[in-house]
């Protein structure tokens, strides 16, 4: 407050200082000519005051419709100290304004330096602005496309739904319809509520590497299907003519066909998987009894358990849902054999449907040994075990959470685990609202 009246001051004393100075002459004139000569002189030298603060007031205006650092006028008194102080804030400004300019310039070089796309667009999806990069990849052009709606350029179906969706959770894969031998991975990032970033990157190669990975697991493991069927059939028929054999042999005997089993299934396992990858192996759909499905996997489970567990069914109102019963029932039963497997003697396992806003999920919870939370978004990595000795014991392969996982995509659907070290989990195989069929979409709300 201080230093703000100090400036004032300085604006105002001198101008103070001028009038008492005017004032004076005029009184020493009054005394010598006469008041009238005084008063003269007083009312000429303010009428000039005013007209030149008239002239100062036009010649600001003119400048503040055009302000430039070099257009700035001269002044005197007063005049010239405002004048020199708006010099000052106008070139503060002008190099605030070059210092941006530099830095937006900057960032826009380094953004189309990037290897990744980058697209940023309004509320309405309409371009604001582009990189080289995402030119190229979605072929569209910053100059004659800026103010275009990008869903409008860009017409793959799965693009647009993307775009539309709202839902940015997970990046989509695409093949544009201009390039379709190129992928691009899109992902979107909604930085104001606004604007959005899109982000295009070419995953060309790595696609082209998945692909030679899968083929290579699918064709290994046809061809090792027929060997291992094999030895696992002269291994059963070494054990059942086994009689003569000493107790050491016939333990090697059985040894050997476990280990051969367990290959067996991963074999089966990885089969699976490539089949749930492949791109031409399009889903097959038919309306799915859920209770009968149910009552199939509680079975099941009851005979894993053998006695050992107590196996509760909780069925609720007829259900029926839509989608590849071979599919589900796999993945189901993955749940359900993980669940057996990792839950001790004298526990219990619970199997149900349930519905909710996310849509209908089939649940299995049990009180065995629980994941540990830094565990929990790994389980449906291939091959990925919490404990590996353990699971090697049960005789898992590390492929069924990841088999549940690349189903439950086929059908949009998630997977959702709750699960406590020590207390057991709860593991819920989400499908959509459009996978309950209407019917028994109107029975359960009934219900």
């Amino acid at each position: 407050m201080t230093e703000r009246l100090g400036e004032r001051l300085r604006v105002i004393l001198p101008a103070v200082a001028r009038l008492a100075v005017l004032a004076g002459i005029a009184l020493v004139l009054g005394l010598a000519f006469g008041a009238r000569a005084g008063l003269w002189f007083l009312v000429l030298s303010f009428g000039v005051l005013l007209v030149a603060h008239l002239y100062y007031l036009a010649v600001l205006g003119a400048w503040l419709g055009n302000p430039s650092l070099g257009s700035i006028p001269d002044g005197f008194g007063a005049w010239a100290e405002v004048f020199t102080r708006l010099y000052k804030a106008r070139r503060v400004t002008e190099q605030s304004e070059r210092r941006l300019l530099d830095n937006e310039e900057r960032f826009r070089r380094t953004i189309s330096a990037l290897p990744e796309g980058i697209v940023l667009v309004d509320a309405a999806l309409q371009i604001e602005w582009c990189n080289p990069v995402a030119e190229r990849h979605l072929g569209i052009s910053l100059r004659a496309d800026t103010g275009l709606r990008l869903t409008n350029l860009v017409r793959d179906p799965s693009f647009v739904a993307y775009m539309t969706s709202g839902s940015f959770e997970a990046p989509l894969l695409f093949r544009p319809l201009g390039s379709p031998a190129m992928a691009l991975s899109v992902a979107v990032v909604e930085f104001e509520p606004a604007r959005s970033i899109v982000i295009t990157r070419d995953v060309t190669q790595t696609e082209r590497v998945d692909s030679m990975r899968r083929d290579f697991v699918a064709n290994v493991s046809h061809e090792l299907r027929t060997p291992l069927t094999v030895v696992n059939g002269f291994l059963e028929t070494l054990l059942d003519a086994s009689d003569g054999f000493d107790a050491t042999r016939r333990r090697h005997l059985e040894l050997m066909h476990e280990q051969a089993s367990r290959m067996h299934r991963l074999v089966e396992d990885l089969l699976m998987l490539s089949r749930l990858e492949s791109q031409e192996n399009a889903l097959a759909e038919e309306d799915i009894d859920g209770d009968q499905l149910l009552r199939e996997l509680t079975d099941e489970a009851r005979a894993l358990s053998a006695g050992r567990h107590a196996v509760e069914m909780q069925s609720g109102a007829a259900l029926q849902v839509r989608g590849n019963r071979d599919e589900l029932r796999s993945a189901f039963g993955n749940l359900v054999s993980n669940a057996v497997r990792y839950t001790p003697a004298g526990g219990r396992i619970a199997l149900r449907w349930r519905t909710g806003e996310d849509g209908v999920a089939f649940e299995v919870e049990d009180t065995g040994i629980g994941v540990a939370d830094d565990h929990v978004p790994r389980l449906t990595e291939r091959f990925y075990r919490v404990d590996k000795s353990r699971s090697r014991e049960t005789g898992g392969t590390g492929l069924g959470l990841a088999i549940v996982k690349h189903v439950l995509l086929r059908h949009q659907g998630h997977l959702d685990v709750r699960s406590e070290l020590g207390r057991g989990s709860c593991f819920s195989a989400w499908l959509p609202p459009v996978r309950l069929l209407a019917g028994a979409r109107q029975q359960r709300q009934a219900a």
